[in-house]
């Protein structure tokens, strides 16, 4: 039987320490180091490149986005260029889909799914547009999707982004709350589509949840989409860059101790030393609650 997936929360973040703890994770998750896990933060104000990514979707020089304090960064995931700020839920998959769910234009539908489960939690209905990946709401009823064909004014909520390496995911979804649309719209196309418009919860008139309160609510979403069992979200917001990693792996090697303590080796001084050491220096982080999300 698979372990529960891993949820975590990582508050605010800067993008390239989070995209080299992707990069290490995948790396691990193909290695057996790491379990599937979920990461679900926000960035600090960031413009990214997607492998697909125009030039000519970046609105200003690249020097004017850097004065105003806003990252750029090349990546390697599919699509276009978007950008990611506070008010934005951003979730990070590490998934093996092997064996059984190696179908890539699939796990980008039930990322569009999951975010549909998402938007209903705050009274919206999303869908889909043909041939555009994302997922999408109609302005003028948010609270109805009236199907692909029928939207008469639809705007993205959500953005959609992976890269796969063995089968092992990378990326994920952008889900907007209450970002500030005018940074979308000033500098970049979006996803460089620029035949519709992009929106938020916020701008949609809805209550404007935080995104601490949206991502105690994806666990829920993932299972409704794969029936697979989560973990309660574990709160690492205040766990330093450096240390997400060798925190990460320390779970996984948590439970392998604690399945020895079932065994015979339990009774040997050195593995009830090392367990007992492991457990009271990551106890406080392994043992967090989504209470402290904000």
């Amino acid at each position: 039987m698979n372990p529960p997936l891993l949820s975590l929360w990582l508050g605010r973040r800067s993008y390239p320490p989070l995209h080299a703890l992707q990069q290490a994770l995948v790396e691990d998750r193909v290695q057996g180091r790491v379990r599937d896990v979920l990461l679900l933060l926000e960035h600090h104000p960031v413009i990214t490149f997607g492998r697909g990514a125009s030039s000519r979707h970046l609105l200003i020089s690249s020097e004017e986005v850097q004065r105003q304090g806003i990252q750029i960064v090349e990546t390697g995931r599919g699509g276009d260029v978007t950008f990611h700020g506070p008010g934005q839920l951003v979730v990070y998959l590490v998934l093996d889909l092997k064996p059984d769910r190696c179908d890539v234009r699939k796990y980008v539908r039930d990322l569009s799914r999951i975010m549909e489960h998402l938007g209903q939690h705050v009274g919206l209905s999303l869908g889909t547009l043909p041939g555009l990946i994302g997922s999408w709401v109609d302005k003028q009823q948010p609270q109805h999707w009236p199907g692909e064909t029928m939207a008469v004014e639809p705007a993205k909520i959500g953005a959609i982004g992976v890269r796969l390496s063995r089968w092992v995911t990378m990326h994920g979804f952008a889900f907007n709350a209450s970002t500030d649309l005018t940074l979308f719209r000033s500098l970049i196309v979006p996803c460089g589509i620029s035949t519709h418009g992009i929106t938020s919860v916020a701008d949609l008139g809805g209550t404007s949840p935080t995104t601490g309160d949206l991502a105690r609510r994806i666990p829920h979403c993932v299972r409704k989409v794969w029936g697979v069992d989560c973990e309660d979200i574990r709160d690492f917001s205040t766990v330093d860059d450096n240390a997400l990693l060798s925190e990460i792996r320390a779970i996984k090697l948590r439970l392998t101790l604690l399945a020895t303590a079932s065994g015979p080796l339990f009774n040997q001084t050195h593995t009830t030393t090392i367990f007992w050491g492991l457990f009271r220096r990551h106890m406080a982080v392994g043992l967090a609650s989504w209470k402290g999300l904000s």
